[in-house]
């Protein structure tokens, strides 16, 4: 076959255009990726050889080498895995053939060193070899089949993909990188076993070093491990320094930043695994991909099965990285037998606990950091909210919001803790905007009475809290529902200019804006909640949560028509008093129809719904404007 010459798809040459301008001062990292990808590739074959024994029965014995040639200015990076053929030549590396690509792009930040570090992370750090090549050959067979194939590119605008046998292995990858003049440092070995040591020393793998110093002999037949080769996990605790747990969730999450919380724990009894986890301390790009799938290894006895088993963790727990490895687990499962596996449904409940356990100690120990942690993670881990029962009361420990008492973040328990005498209820409000929720009417009254409210800002709290109903006894409230008594509840403080019409003439009030308003609101009351407004509305208590509301129609999801809301009136606001003095004048009460109107206008716009008739709205408000400004 010819060569095929192929552009990169248009995300492939951002990166490319990231990785080429880089600053980035580390770049031996540009090794590490190449030897993750080496070792994932060892670890599918191993997985594909158990039902298919003859893909690895000439060569059994996996491993990865590193290759220099000073001479040419080459260094190669050898596996012996499952390889690859056209197609996954083209998918892997001319295309960025994953969900979450937009969201991906959309952190890219135009600062050099700030994006190269998401390369990893989106699981494409094999373009970081262009950070010290100036050309790549990958020349590859897959596993079982006859072509040998090269893939070349100088990193630029495109690529080619011929078939080749001439330098192919028989079986797995040879990634040749033609190094730029000024990094011959990477030609040298005890440089070549520093960054080994400091990045790859966990990999259950041998990396060899070898070099070609005759054109007659094979540098693979003398090279030399230059690794521990012993999986990390397997290892006592006691053995293992802080710098490599984190060189190890940069190998198995492929990330750049560093791990936040490392969980390592043996299970011992009925059933036995070891597990390695991580939480990051940054948010993985695909946190809210519709797939919701973790990327936690699972081996059994030290053999890779699979990454991202469904059944292996919650999935509100997605954000973790890791390994888990099963003494138990039979050796030859599939993954479809993994779905259905009640061994694996006990190691997930186990993983489950020691997680939100070891994230309550956190959040007692470290509060500083389970705030940014939370920040990250806290939407994802109220999924488990109405997903699993089991462990709620673990999960509402852990819960942190923002609140109408300051800038801090509150736990249920602190909250509760401080409730006001009278108070039966905890009282919650829904937006998009945390800055926007704080301005709500709807808060004024409890704001009053120093009553303090939950702002939630998460798609997911529309769902969860429902679902949960109550904490220690107490039900959650919205504020913004028309049931929320606040009559229990002493003011703070009385305002000096807190009079109110008669009730004979806030009855004529309340009858003028039902007569005007007619079926375009529920009802009409004088609210409790109001201090500062003059109106706002709510939900009638058996109705759909406003926001509720609006966030299913933005997605679709409710095709039924908008829900009347009652429009709650405050009795001691200047608008209200005047609109009573008029209406005891005789025949004033005709004069005042646009009035309720634009309050209920006043009253969507504060809420952020639209005017349903702009129109109306501009008329009545110029007519308003014109007396008004009458002398």
């Amino acid at each position: 076959m010819s060569e095929e010459r192929l552009s990169f798809q248009a995300e492939v040459s951002r990166l490319l255009e990231i990785v080429a301008h880089s600053l980035y001062s580390e770049k031996e990292v540009f090794l590490r990726e190449l030897i993750s990808n080496a070792s994932d590739a060892c670890d599918r074959l191993r997985y594909a050889a158990l039902t298919q024994p003859e893909l690895s029965a000439d060569d059994p014995s996996l491993k990865i080498a590193l290759i220099v040639d000073k001479d040419k200015r080459t260094l190669t990076v050898v596996d012996n895995g499952v390889g690859m053929n056209r197609e996954d030549l083209v998918e892997n590396l001319g295309t960025i053939a994953r969900s979450g690509t937009a969201a991906f792009l959309n952190r890219l930040t135009g600062d050099a060193r700030k994006d190269v570090s998401l390369i990893g992370q989106f699981g494409v750090g094999f373009y970081s070899a262009f950070m010290v090549a100036e050309k790549v050959e990958v020349l590859t067979r897959k596993a079982g089949e006859p072509r040998g194939w090269c893939w070349e590119s100088d990193g630029r605008n495109d690529y080619s993909v011929s078939e080749v046998e001439v330098g192919v292995p028989a079986r797995g990858t040879r990634v040749v990188l033609h190094l730029r003049e000024a990094e011959t440092e990477f030609l040298e070995e005890f440089r070549l076993k520093s960054v080994v040591r400091k990045y790859s020393d966990h990999i259950a793998l041998p990396i060899l070093f070898g070099a070609v110093t005759d054109a007659n002999k094979d540098p693979l037949e003398e090279a030399k491990p230059i690794n521990t080769a012993s999986a990390l996990w397997t290892r006592s605790k006691s053995e293992i320094t802080e710098e490599q747990y984190k060189e190890f969730y940069h190998h198995v999450g492929h990330s750049f930043d560093d791990p936040w919380l490392t969980i390592h724990w043996r299970a011992e009894g009925a059933i036995e695994y070891t597990s390695l986890l991580f939480a990051p301390s940054s948010r993985p790009f695909d946190l809210y991909d519709q797939k919701r799938s973790h990327r936690v290894k699972l081996y059994v006895k030290r053999v890779f099965i699979t990454d991202g088993a469904e059944g292996l963790l919650p999935p509100y727990l997605r954000f973790l990285r890791g390994v888990v490895d099963s003494e138990d687990l039979p050796l030859n499962v599939s993954r479809e037998m993994l779905q259905n596996n009640p061994m694996l449904t006990k190691i997930k409940n186990g993983l489950s606990r020691r997680v939100l356990s070891e994230l309550a100690k956190k959040a007692e120990t470290d509060v500083e950091g389970y705030v940014k942690f939370w920040e990250n993670f806290g939407a994802v881990l109220k999924e488990g909210l109405y997903e699993d029962f089991e462990h709620r009361d673990s999960l509402l420990k852990l819960l942190r919001f923002h609140s109408t008492h300051g800038d801090g973040l509150v736990s249920l328990e602190e909250y509760v803790g401080r409730m006001k005498e009278g108070q039966e209820h905890i009282f919650t409000i829904s937006g998009d905007d945390l800055e926007a929720l704080k301005k709500s009417p709807q808060l004024e009254g409890f704001r009053a009475r120093g009553v303090e409210v939950l702002l939630l800002v998460d798609p997911v709290d529309e769902f969860w809290a429902p679902s949960v109903g109550a904490y220690k006894e107490k039900q959650f409230k919205s504020v913004t529902r028309g049931g929320a008594d606040l009559s229990k509840i002493r003011k703070t403080e009385e305002k000096v200019d807190d009079v109110k019409p008669e009730e004979a003439v806030l009855t004529k009030v309340v009858a003028l804006f039902k007569q005007s308003l007619g079926d375009a609101v529920k009802d009409v009351r004088v609210s409790e909640r109001l201090t500062d407004s003059a109106v706002c509305l709510v939900a009638d208590e058996g109705d759909m949560d406003m926001h509720l509301e609006r966030l299913l129609k933005q997605h679709k999801q409710l095709h039924a028509g908008v829900a009347k809301r009652i429009l709650e009136i405050n009795p001691a606001h200047p608008v209200i008093r005047r609109l009573a003095d008029l209406i005891e004048q005789d025949g004033a009460a005709s004069r005042l129809e646009d009035a309720p109107w634009l309050l209920l206008d006043q009253a969507r716009i504060v809420e952020g719904e639209t005017v349903p008739d702009t129109a109306a709205f501009a008329r009545r408000f110029a007519t308003i404007l014109e007396k008004g400004l009458t002398l």
